[in-house]
Protein backbone atom coordinates (compact mmCIF):
# COMPACT_ATOMS: atom_id res chain seq x y z
CA UNK A 1 0.00 0.00 0.00
CA UNK A 2 1.23 3.15 -1.04
CA UNK A 3 1.75 5.82 1.72
CA UNK A 4 -0.43 8.88 0.02
CA UNK A 5 -3.13 6.05 0.06
CA UNK A 6 -2.49 5.19 3.78
CA UNK A 7 -2.51 9.01 4.98
CA UNK A 8 -5.52 10.18 2.93
CA UNK A 9 -8.59 9.70 4.46
CA UNK A 10 -11.20 7.21 2.58
CA UNK A 11 -14.54 7.20 2.59
CA UNK A 12 -16.88 4.68 2.50
CA UNK A 13 -18.07 5.37 -1.06
CA UNK A 14 -14.80 6.46 -2.25
CA UNK A 15 -13.16 2.81 -2.59
CA UNK A 16 -13.23 0.37 -5.51
CA UNK A 17 -12.14 -3.79 -3.87
CA UNK A 18 -10.01 -4.96 -6.67
CA UNK A 19 -11.04 -8.44 -8.39
CA UNK A 20 -14.13 -10.81 -9.03
CA UNK A 21 -16.81 -10.67 -6.26
CA UNK A 22 -16.00 -13.91 -4.13
CA UNK A 23 -19.65 -14.10 -4.06
CA UNK A 24 -22.98 -12.43 -3.91
CA UNK A 25 -25.89 -12.04 -1.71
CA UNK A 26 -28.67 -10.48 -3.09
CA UNK A 27 -27.73 -6.82 -4.02
CA UNK A 28 -24.39 -7.16 -2.22
CA UNK A 29 -21.00 -8.58 -3.44
CA UNK A 30 -18.19 -10.13 -1.07
CA UNK A 31 -14.24 -9.23 -2.10
CA UNK A 32 -11.21 -10.57 -0.87
CA UNK A 33 -9.58 -7.55 1.18
CA UNK A 34 -5.61 -7.12 0.37
CA UNK A 35 -3.38 -4.20 2.20
CA UNK A 36 -4.38 -1.59 -0.67
CA UNK A 37 -8.06 -1.72 1.37
CA UNK A 38 -7.14 -1.09 4.79
CA UNK A 39 -7.87 2.61 4.86
CA UNK A 40 -12.06 1.71 3.97
CA UNK A 41 -11.56 -1.21 6.51
CA UNK A 42 -10.22 1.79 9.17
CA UNK A 43 -13.46 4.30 7.97
CA UNK A 44 -15.79 1.28 8.19
CA UNK A 45 -15.00 0.38 11.75
CA UNK A 46 -14.65 3.99 12.97
CA UNK A 47 -18.53 4.54 11.42
CA UNK A 48 -19.64 0.95 12.99
CA UNK A 49 -17.94 0.69 16.46
CA UNK A 50 -20.31 -1.06 18.66
CA UNK A 51 -18.14 -4.05 18.36
CA UNK A 52 -15.51 -2.74 19.60
CA UNK A 53 -17.26 -0.97 22.38
CA UNK A 54 -19.29 -3.47 23.28
CA UNK A 55 -16.62 -6.65 23.14
CA UNK A 56 -13.13 -4.39 24.31
CA UNK A 57 -14.71 -1.58 26.10
CA UNK A 58 -13.48 1.40 23.59
CA UNK A 59 -13.27 2.95 20.44
CA UNK A 60 -11.58 1.13 17.59
CA UNK A 61 -8.22 2.61 17.85
CA UNK A 62 -7.03 4.70 14.67
CA UNK A 63 -5.00 1.36 13.72
CA UNK A 64 -8.02 -0.89 14.14
CA UNK A 65 -7.96 -2.30 10.54
CA UNK A 66 -3.95 -2.45 10.11
CA UNK A 67 -3.52 -4.62 13.38
CA UNK A 68 -6.52 -6.83 11.91
CA UNK A 69 -4.17 -7.34 9.24
CA UNK A 70 -1.09 -8.06 11.24
CA UNK A 71 -2.69 -10.12 13.51
CA UNK A 72 -1.78 -13.77 13.59
CA UNK A 73 -2.98 -17.00 14.90
CA UNK A 74 -1.59 -18.40 17.73
CA UNK A 75 1.53 -20.42 17.59
CA UNK A 76 1.21 -24.26 16.74
CA UNK A 77 -2.52 -23.86 14.94
CA UNK A 78 -1.75 -24.91 11.40
CA UNK A 79 -4.23 -23.36 8.90
CA UNK A 80 -4.40 -23.09 5.12
CA UNK A 81 -5.27 -19.50 4.29
CA UNK A 82 -6.78 -16.28 6.37
CA UNK A 83 -9.32 -14.25 4.21
CA UNK A 84 -10.29 -10.75 5.60
CA UNK A 85 -13.31 -10.43 3.33
CA UNK A 86 -15.05 -7.00 2.56
CA UNK A 87 -19.61 -6.96 1.62
CA UNK A 88 -20.57 -3.78 -0.63
CA UNK A 89 -23.78 -2.59 -1.65
CA UNK A 90 -24.75 -1.14 -5.12
CA UNK A 91 -23.26 2.16 -4.15
CA UNK A 92 -20.32 0.66 -3.78
CA UNK A 93 -20.26 1.57 0.43
CA UNK A 94 -18.56 -1.22 2.40
CA UNK A 95 -21.33 -2.74 4.43
CA UNK A 96 -19.45 -5.41 6.31
CA UNK A 97 -16.43 -7.90 6.96
CA UNK A 98 -15.32 -11.01 7.88
CA UNK A 99 -12.15 -12.57 8.91
CA UNK A 100 -12.42 -16.45 8.51
CA UNK A 101 -9.70 -18.85 7.91
CA UNK A 102 -9.70 -22.29 6.29
CA UNK A 103 -8.39 -25.57 7.10
CA UNK A 104 -7.65 -24.59 10.79
CA UNK A 105 -5.68 -27.52 12.75
CA UNK A 106 -7.20 -30.03 10.05
CA UNK A 107 -8.50 -29.95 6.69
CA UNK A 108 -12.38 -29.68 6.60
CA UNK A 109 -12.45 -26.97 9.57
CA UNK A 110 -13.00 -23.54 9.17
CA UNK A 111 -13.24 -20.78 11.62
CA UNK A 112 -15.18 -17.30 11.74
CA UNK A 113 -13.01 -15.17 13.70
CA UNK A 114 -14.91 -12.04 12.98
CA UNK A 115 -18.14 -10.87 11.14
CA UNK A 116 -19.26 -7.37 11.33
CA UNK A 117 -22.23 -5.59 9.74
CA UNK A 118 -22.81 -2.30 9.40
CA UNK A 119 -25.39 -0.85 12.45
CA UNK A 120 -27.79 0.66 10.02
CA UNK A 121 -28.70 -2.82 8.55
CA UNK A 122 -29.28 -4.55 11.90
CA UNK A 123 -32.58 -5.86 12.58
CA UNK A 124 -33.58 -5.89 8.59
CA UNK A 125 -32.61 -9.70 8.00
CA UNK A 126 -29.36 -8.41 6.42
CA UNK A 127 -27.24 -10.09 8.59
CA UNK A 128 -28.91 -13.32 8.83
CA UNK A 129 -29.15 -13.52 4.96
CA UNK A 130 -25.55 -12.14 4.67
CA UNK A 131 -23.96 -15.03 6.89
CA UNK A 132 -26.28 -17.63 5.28
CA UNK A 133 -24.76 -16.91 1.68
CA UNK A 134 -20.90 -17.00 3.31
CA UNK A 135 -21.22 -19.93 5.02
CA UNK A 136 -22.26 -21.38 1.50
CA UNK A 137 -19.26 -20.22 0.23
CA UNK A 138 -17.22 -21.67 2.76
CA UNK A 139 -19.20 -25.17 2.45
CA UNK A 140 -18.39 -25.14 -1.06
CA UNK A 141 -15.01 -24.40 -0.40
CA UNK A 142 -14.55 -27.62 1.60
CA UNK A 143 -15.62 -26.50 5.29
CA UNK A 144 -17.47 -29.41 6.75
CA UNK A 145 -16.89 -28.24 10.33
CA UNK A 146 -17.45 -24.55 11.37
CA UNK A 147 -15.91 -23.21 14.78
CA UNK A 148 -16.07 -19.50 16.15
CA UNK A 149 -15.47 -17.80 19.60
CA UNK A 150 -18.39 -15.32 20.68
CA UNK A 151 -17.94 -13.43 23.67
CA UNK A 152 -20.24 -14.16 26.83
CA UNK A 153 -22.62 -11.24 27.71
CA UNK A 154 -22.48 -10.19 24.01
CA UNK A 155 -26.15 -10.72 23.99
CA UNK A 156 -27.07 -9.75 20.05
CA UNK A 157 -24.05 -11.96 18.65
CA UNK A 158 -24.88 -15.24 21.20
CA UNK A 159 -28.20 -14.91 19.70
CA UNK A 160 -27.25 -14.54 16.10
CA UNK A 161 -24.73 -17.42 16.42
CA UNK A 162 -27.35 -19.40 18.26
CA UNK A 163 -30.17 -19.02 15.75
CA UNK A 164 -27.42 -19.74 12.93
CA UNK A 165 -27.09 -23.35 13.79
CA UNK A 166 -24.02 -22.72 15.92
CA UNK A 167 -23.87 -25.01 19.74
CA UNK A 168 -21.88 -24.75 22.46
CA UNK A 169 -18.06 -26.74 22.73
CA UNK A 170 -16.62 -24.99 25.68
CA UNK A 171 -15.49 -21.61 27.45
CA UNK A 172 -12.08 -20.04 27.58
CA UNK A 173 -11.87 -17.72 30.27
CA UNK A 174 -9.78 -14.85 30.49
CA UNK A 175 -9.05 -13.82 27.18
CA UNK A 176 -7.85 -10.10 26.76
CA UNK A 177 -9.95 -8.17 24.03
CA UNK A 178 -9.53 -4.65 24.33
CA UNK A 179 -9.74 -2.81 27.78
CA UNK A 180 -11.55 -6.18 29.07
CA UNK A 181 -11.01 -9.46 30.14
CA UNK A 182 -13.54 -11.99 28.33
CA UNK A 183 -15.06 -15.10 28.45
CA UNK A 184 -15.66 -17.02 25.16
CA UNK A 185 -17.87 -19.52 24.41
CA UNK A 186 -16.37 -21.60 21.22
CA UNK A 187 -19.12 -23.51 19.29
CA UNK A 188 -18.96 -24.61 16.53
CA UNK A 189 -21.49 -26.09 13.55
CA UNK A 190 -21.70 -29.17 11.36
CA UNK A 191 -22.26 -28.25 7.58
CA UNK A 192 -22.10 -32.10 6.23
CA UNK A 193 -23.56 -34.14 9.29
CA UNK A 194 -22.01 -35.95 11.91
CA UNK A 195 -22.16 -35.74 15.41
CA UNK A 196 -19.61 -33.78 17.94
CA UNK A 197 -17.57 -37.09 18.52
CA UNK A 198 -16.06 -36.91 15.34
CA UNK A 199 -15.46 -33.39 15.67
CA UNK A 200 -13.63 -33.61 18.94
CA UNK A 201 -11.87 -36.32 16.89
CA UNK A 202 -10.23 -33.94 15.17
CA UNK A 203 -9.94 -31.11 17.37
CA UNK A 204 -9.37 -32.22 20.35
CA UNK A 205 -8.50 -29.14 21.81
CA UNK A 206 -11.92 -27.70 21.66
CA UNK A 207 -13.41 -31.03 24.26
CA UNK A 208 -15.52 -29.55 27.46
CA UNK A 209 -12.42 -30.88 29.82
CA UNK A 210 -9.81 -28.65 27.71
CA UNK A 211 -11.09 -25.46 29.03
Amino acid sequence: MGTDNAEKPVGLRDHRFGGMPLFTAGSLRAFEMGMADIPVLQRFYETNPEYHLIVGGQAPGPNEARDEFASQLPAGWPFRKRWMLAFEDDSHSMVGMADVTSDLFADGIWHVGLFVVATSLHGRGTAHALYGRLESWMRDNGARWLRLGVVEGNARAERFWEKSGYVDLRKRHGVEIGKRVCTLRVMAKPLAGGELSDYFAVVARDRPESA
